[in-house]
């Protein structure tokens, strides 16, 4: 009885320690939402029709003091009516360095966001990774993106780099997996982080939209950026849930 209790005791005191760090995570990211609220709308009030525009420094003044505290920080993804409200972190030379590390770098079970290594901030296809915590923090609430209604009604996702703003259509979700070697005739998306053949352009959007849950309507030519998050999913080994979008049309001029 007693080593049961022992037993119930230490396993309770971790489900707490468990519950207080993530709500710290998650407390830590929304204060740096907030600053991000704050910066666009200051920069909103101070400006004039001569003032409009990124300033001289070049950033987009809602991301200038974030750039300042950590100069990994890339950009900011977020879309409304939903939790994603996150910065987008890249580390070139050793990508999976925020897998389980907050934006000031200390630990943290739900990690941040962080771009594919294979890809840049601004480029024409940017891929991003995030955790699928049960708390909904991160890329937690990705997979109601599986559900077709809820896919039109947040269809816009926006993607701001430091010195550009950035809205994407909802072009396809899909199921995959973290492939092996000897896995033959596979869609391996994560391989795909240059699309600047028109060729291999081409066979990315038309994969993508084969393996897509439902048609979203929304179609892909050769010279649109193109997003793609991606999180885990256990609905196989190495699952894996990913929702692409297209620029919006009235940003690419199409």
């Amino acid at each position: 009885l007693v080593g049961c209790l022992a037993v119930f005791l230490l396993s309770g005191g971790l489900l707490i320690h468990d519950l207080w760090r993530s709500g710290q995570e998650r407390s830590a990211y929304q204060k740096l939402a907030q600053m991000v609220q704050e910066g666009a709308q200051a920069a909103g009030e101070a400006a004039t029709p001569e003032a409009e525009g990124a300033p001289p420094s070049g950033r987009l003044e809602q991301y200038q003091l974030l750039h300042e505290q950590n100069e990994d920080l890339a950009g900011w993804l977020y879309a409304e009516g939903t939790s994603l409200d996150y910065p987008v972190m890249y580390t070139p030379q050793e990508p999976e360095y925020y897998l389980h590390r907050g934006f000031d770098g200390s630990y943290a079970a739900s990690g941040s966001l962080f771009l594919s290594g294979g890809c840049t901030p601004d480029g024409s296809h940017v891929i991003i990774y995030g955790h699928n915590m049960r708390n909904g923090s991160m890329f937690g609430e990705l997979d109601l993106y599986v559900q077709e209604d809820y896919g039109a009604q947040h269809a816009l996702i926006h993607y701001d780099t430091l010195d550009r703003e950035g809205t994407y259509e909802l072009l396809a979700v899909f199921y995959s997996r973290v492939y092996t070697d000897q896995d033959q005739g596979v869609f391996r998306y994560y391989q795909y982080t240059d699309l600047s053949d028109p060729a291999v352009f081409d066979e990315y959007v038309r994969q993508v939209k084969a393996a897509a849950l439902y048609d979203t309507g929304v179609e892909a030519r050769y010279g649109d950026k193109l997003l793609t998050l991606s999180t885990c999913s256990y609905h196989t080994g190495d699952g894996r849930l990913v929702v692409v979008a297209r620029q919006a049309a009235e940003e690419t001029g199409g």
